[in-house]
């Protein structure tokens, strides 16, 4: 621990920003604005320092912008303002687009970690606000609103999901999940209250307040590297709990008008508590005894196809060649075993059914998919026959093992092009299927167990199971998920049933019925 603050306290970039901050306290005649000083050449740089590391060129726009907040502080750089702000401005676009690259990689995948990344990408807002305050621009709101809104997404959109990211690698749980995005929406939710309508602000912040509370009885639960960082983090979200009472009396003062906390009270009380004790306090904790990532990194083969793609090869018999490679099939009906081995030998029927609340977006989505030729399902729940090709694929276009693809089609229209392929990972094998897309794929990685003489498809399965988007090298999880039953109707013919969620929400359901031509 002692190491850690002194490798991170005592480096040239944080003590070069404590002589600004000293420097800035002592030239300003406005004390409140050292509030927002103090979290953007301390704080920041400190717990970036933790996140992406420093090299030579994240040093240098580091120093650079908070040497171009310390001048805009002496005053002494008249015309020189918009300029400045500028640096720091393209200082926020650089840890947002920082923040971007780190969810590209992994995506939906966990909540400590997106939280770190949505806080990294809201300080650029953070920054345009800054840049408003500094240059004048007319934001349909006061010079001080503005300041304030810009201390607001560096205080409550960054370094609050920063500090959750970093205690989420401490603590899983799941009212942990189910708190994490009520306190990453809260700080749009409550922006876009304050300039529409303060009834609406005051229901937001009720709900933030009921998640902080949560934040603070989970802090209270969990165990931490150190007893001193327990006693940090611990104040630091206390604190959060009472200004967030006096965030709230404030905006019932905006919605009634009843002032009982003034504005200036907020600027004094409720600005000091938030810097000293939650700001402060929170990445010194942080700083003290830095929790490891346990980012999930996907490493399974990907299809090196994307776009429409028509240079196929030779009819091929079925999806896999041996269904036990991914189940045990002995107690599986052998039309579910033949099916998978001779699928050019079956029929399809299916009726699509979206979900009501989905249709509008499958409606627009309909628009794009004609067009594309790829996941162009139908919107009436007709039945409807599916006829297809099972075709061989070059594996050196593809790149991985023996892929085939299945073109699937409603009368001239394509549904489906679904390249399949297969890989195994810590003992089990998935099957690795891949959707090609503009300039990307859709992947979908199916885990296969064998229920009640039933198959079951699953991309909620462990280990690498789940849909994915591949961009160039990234593989970024969806907040999707598919099931698949297979069942057996008679000797010869199947059902099968097909589910998908979005966010753990059903949107879409395909019922198919599978039989051997005759």
């Amino acid at each position: 621990m002692k190491e850690n603050l002194r490798n991170n306290l005592l480096n040239p970039t944080t003590l070069f920003g404590l002589i600004l901050l000293i420097g800035s306290m002592y030239v300003t005649d406005q004390p409140y604005l050292i509030m927002l000083t103090a979290a953007q050449i301390i704080f920041i740089p400190l717990l970036l320092r933790l996140i992406i590391g420093m090299n030579r060129f994240t040093i240098m726009i580091t120093w650079l912008s908070m040497l171009s907040v310390f001048l805009l502080q002496v005053g002494f750089t008249s015309g020189l303002e918009m300029y400045l702000a500028l640096i720091y401005v393209f200082f926020t676009f650089f840890v947002a687009l920082n923040g971007l690259k780190r969810f590209v990689k992994r995506g939906f995948t966990n909540w400590a970690e997106i939280s770190i990344d949505v806080g990294m990408m809201y300080l650029f807002i953070g920054g345009l606000w800054f840049f408003a305050y500094v240059t004048g621009i007319d934001t349909g709101f006061g010079t001080l609103i503005t300041w304030l809104t810009a201390i607001h997404f560096h205080y409550s959109a960054f370094l609050l999901p920063v500090s959750l990211g970093f205690f989420g690698r401490l603590h899983r749980s799941t009212l942990y999940q189910r708190v994490v995005p009520i306190l990453l929406a809260g700080p749009m939710l409550v922006a876009i209250g304050i300039t529409f309508w303060p009834l609406l602000e005051v229901l937001f912040v009720l709900f933030y307040i009921v998640a902080i509370y949560t934040l603070i009885i989970l802090a209270f639960r969990t165990r931490f590297a150190t007893r001193l960082q327990a006693r940090l983090i611990r104040v630091s979200y206390g604190s959060l709990g009472v200004t967030i009472l006096f965030s709230m009396m404030y905006a019932l003062g905006r919605g009634f008008g009843n002032w009982s906390v003034s504005i200036d009270f907020m600027l004094m009380f409720h600005g000091l508590i938030n810097c000293v004790f939650f700001g402060m306090m929170g990445v010194i904790g942080w700083v003290a005894s830095p929790p490891a990532s346990k980012g999930d990194t996907w490493t399974f083969p990907v299809s090196n196809i994307r776009g429409r793609f028509n240079d196929f090869g030779e009819s091929h018999p079925g999806l896999v060649d041996n269904l036990n490679d991914f189940v045990e099939t002995e107690s599986l009906p052998d039309t579910i075993v033949h099916f998978y081995k001779h699928t050019e030998e079956y029929k399809l029927r299916a009726s699509v059914k979206w979900a009501n609340w989905f249709k509008p977006l499958a409606w627009c989505y309909k628009l794009i998919s004609e067009r594309m030729q790829q996941l162009n399902l139908p919107l009436s729940s007709k039945m409807v026959d599916m006829t297809g090709q099972i075709l061989t694929v070059d594996p050196s276009l593809d790149g991985r093992h023996r892929p085939r693809a299945w073109v699937r089609r409603v009368k001239n229209s394509t549904v489906f092009v679904a390249i399949y392929s297969q890989h195994e990972s810590n003992g089990r094998t998935y099957m690795n299927i891949a959707l090609p897309l503009p300039f990307s794929s859709m992947i979908g990685i199916l885990q296969l167990c064998e229920r009640n003489n039933s198959l079951i498809l699953t991309s909620e399965g462990q280990g690498d199971a789940g849909i994915y988007l591949a961009v160039g090298k990234n593989r970024m999880k969806l907040p999707l998920s598919e099931h698949f039953l297979i069942q057996e109707k008679n000797e010869g013919s199947l059902t099968a049933l097909h589910k998908m969620k979005i966010s753990g929400v059903h949107f879409l359901k395909i019922d198919y019925w599978i039989e051997r031509k005759r």
